[in-house]
């Protein structure tokens, strides 16, 4: 760990009130020592980061931490603050603050070491220790390990640091299959757990998470046996320790990789932190699920959003864990939402928008004609809208039950086209698809059966139940609600027009890239599938509004620039390019310094241009492209209108909100000098 921390990566007086200046603060540390390349764009990948989820653990520990290309060697910078600063713990700030900074390519061996790392903040005599050290270089040193913490540490947290973390074993020294009882023969046959850990990164909570199960196993005489999916390696648990387990814990914020492995064992869903912070409650969960003969829960897993799965497991709120099934599906259909859409609109640019009758071009392509270009071009985007509303339905089942929940999904997916039922039907058969396979999931089977379950037995069932449901049951009420929808939508006018560019443009805005800007894009998207007048209206007043955030902050930073920090300045004059491509989530990094200023303002500013889109009547067939599809709008002039008028509306409310706040404080003297936090 000699390379990864020095004295100079040490701050024992960190007078940071915030998480964003502690970060930036010891961020500035590493810039000195030549770490970290660019400040602000490793910065705005920690609060990326930050996004996902709290990085402040229980016990006064803030470990900020990322994966960066502007890093150039796997770095750690110590800061310990007086007054502790809030991370989001459940019990309270953080004094002991770990930046963790790793590059994006960063070999095995340093995270490993990084890992090993997060492992001894578990260990109490350890964090003891670094509370009470006074001089940097030995603060250093006992971070390398170099100097030992106080005796009575548990002999893990002493790990060597190039020992391998892919598996932690509950015993010390016996086989990774052995008891841990103390006892040469042990008078009954000891529980047996194997649990996977992982988090987004992959860096620390990885590993916090398999040594807090690790000690609370030792502590409950438990043999348990841990995966952990991190960036330092992936090593697999041997499926005979599987097959030997009583139960299964799963303490993870990103999908667990071959979960059908499990099929059969009691599982315990939950969050990484939840590992770390009530190891032995899941112990003891585990435990109950396993006397009561819970053994089908293996794949009805929380759902994922683009690979990820829901913090809190099965025991998320209905509501949490709904939306996360749905943004699963949305996740998977964007990108060909914006293949399909964009070669349409292309195809539009070159041959008019009659093109979209040209026979096949399998049979009438001439090479040099204009027109048969934009013929292969509409006809390969519209061979990709057509996967729209099947992969919608099949990846929101896939969110609910797994790789089982496919078949059945893409199946619902194609039979809710066939009746007409759109989008909404791929919605409902999504949901179905998922409930079904959950359900079959639940029925107790031979074990010999287990191995055809998931790629014969489930698709089979499932796929004749979701389309006995979409063709018989469901599926011509929801047909008649997407056409009544459809009809109000092309009878939009007036007030209510104007209404609806309103809500979408709050939408849209409130957060950035978010559920709600989710479920606003994907309403418009929607209706490309199936254009109408209404529809192209709809995908115009989106668009136009998710533009104004970032370009409102642009323009904030240049007309007032004072009012910013220098790193907003900075990410003031990427969101112009970030804006015009209609890229929302450029405006967050000044969301996060300052939501309650920021976040009101351009959500005003959008819904003044999502209401002014839709009273223009502008249209937009393209789902996505900014200011470079601005010729295939219909109202160009009027539409740019639109988006000017709400980017100005909101950078004079930021501007405005953000002058009042420094009138009534007394902000210290702004300076770009390096090592000086300027407040935001």
């Amino acid at each position: 760990m000699s390379e990864l921390i020095t004295a100079e990566l040490v701050d024992l007086d960190l007078s940071a009130e915030t998480k964003h200046d502690a970060a930036r603060s010891l961020a500035e540390r590493m810039v000195s020592e030549g770490r970290v390349t660019d400040l602000d764009g490793f910065l705005a990948d920690v609060e990326a980061r930050e996004a996902q989820m709290p990085t402040g653990l229980d016990g006064g520990i803030g470990i900020p931490h990322c994966r960066s290309e502007h890093v150039t060697a796997p770095t750690l910078a110590f800061g310990r603050s007086g007054p502790g600063i809030d991370f989001g713990a459940a019990d309270g700030p953080a004094d002991l603050i770990f930046l963790i900074a790793a590059p994006a390519g960063a070999d095995d061996d340093h995270l490993t070491i990084l890992s090993a790392l997060a492992r001894r903040l578990m260990d109490r005599e350890f964090t003891d220790a670094l509370r009470a050290e006074r001089d940097p270089g030995a603060a250093a040193a006992l971070i390398r390990g170099e100097e030992a913490a106080p005796a009575g540490s548990a002999p893990e947290a002493s790990a060597p640091d190039d020992a391998p973390a892919p598996k932690t074993s509950a015993s010390d020294d016996a086989p990774m299959a052995g008891p841990v009882t103390g006892s040469a023969a042990p008078a009954a046959e000891p529980f047996r757990i194997v649990a996977v850990t992982s988090c987004p990164t992959g860096i620390a909570h990885t590993y916090m998470a398999a040594e807090s199960l690790a000690a609370a196993a030792r502590a409950d005489g438990v043999v348990l046996d841990v995966e952990t999916q991190g960036s330092a390696g992936f090593e697999r648990l041997d499926p005979e320790l599987i097959a030997a387990a009583d139960a299964v814990i799963w303490a993870h914020d990103v999908e667990v990789r071959d979960r059908a492995r499990f099929d059969g064992k009691p599982i315990v869903d939950t969050g990484v932190k939840a590992g770390i912070n009530r190891p032995a409650e899941l112990i003891a969960e585990a435990r109950q699920k396993a006397e009561r003969g819970e053994t089908s829960t293996v794949a009805a897993g929380a759902g994922q959003q683009d690979g990820r799965a829901a913090p809190g497991g099965d025991h998320a709120h209905f509501g949490v864990r709904l939306r996360t099934y749905l943004m699963s599906g949305v996740s998977y259909m964007v990108p060909f939402v914006a293949a399909g859409g964009l070669l349409i609109a292309l195809s539009f640019a070159i041959g008019g928008y009659e093109i979209a009758g040209a026979k096949s071009v399998a049979d009438h392509f001439v090479w040099g004609q204009a027109d048969s270009w934009a013929a292969l071009l509409n006809q390969i985007g519209t061979a990709a809208f057509a996967f729209l509303v099947p992969v919608l339905a099949g990846y929101i089942a896939y969110g609910m039950a797994d790789r089982p929940a496919l078949v059945p999904g893409f199946v619902g997916g194609a039979i809710a086209l066939t009746i007409d039922a759109g989008f909404l039907g791929g919605l409902t058969a999504g949901l179905l698809a998922g409930a079904v396979v959950m359900a079959i999931q639940r029925v107790k089977v031979h074990p010999t059966l287990r191995g055809i379950m998931p790629v014969l037995v489930i698709p089979l069932i499932a796929s004749a139940v979701v389309g006995f449901l979409m063709f018989i049951v469901v599926g011509k009420p929801i047909a008649s609600l997407q056409h009544a929808l459809t009809d109000g939508l092309n009878g939009l006018s007036g007030s209510n027009a104007i209404i609806l560019g309103i809500v979408l443009g709050l939408m849209m805005c409130f957060d950035m890239g978010g559920p709600l800007n989710k479920v606003a894009y994907a309403f418009a998207v929607g209706g490309l599938a199936d254009p109408t007048p209404g529809s192209l209206k709809v995908m115009a007043a989106v668009m136009a509004a998710g533009m104004v955030p970032p370009l409102a902050m642009a323009l904030a930073t240049t007309v007032r620039g004072r009012l910013f920090s220098k790193a907003e300045r900075e990410n003031g004059r990427a969101a112009w390019v970030l804006g015009a491509s209609f890229i929302t989530e450029g405006a967050i990094p000044f969301a996060a310094a300052d939501p309650l200023r920021v976040i009101p303002s351009v959500m005003a500013g959008g819904a003044v241009t999502g209401a002014l889109s839709m009273a223009f009547g502008c249209t937009l067939r393209a789902p996505h492209g900014g200011i470079f599809v601005v010729p295939l709008i219909g109202n160009p002039l009027l539409y740019l209108l639109a988006i000017a008028a709400g980017t100005t509306v909101a950078t004079a409310l930021v501007v405005l909100l953000k002058g009042v706040r420094r009138s009534t404080e007394a902000p210290a003297p702004a300076t770009d000098t390096p090592k000086v936090s300027v407040a935001a």
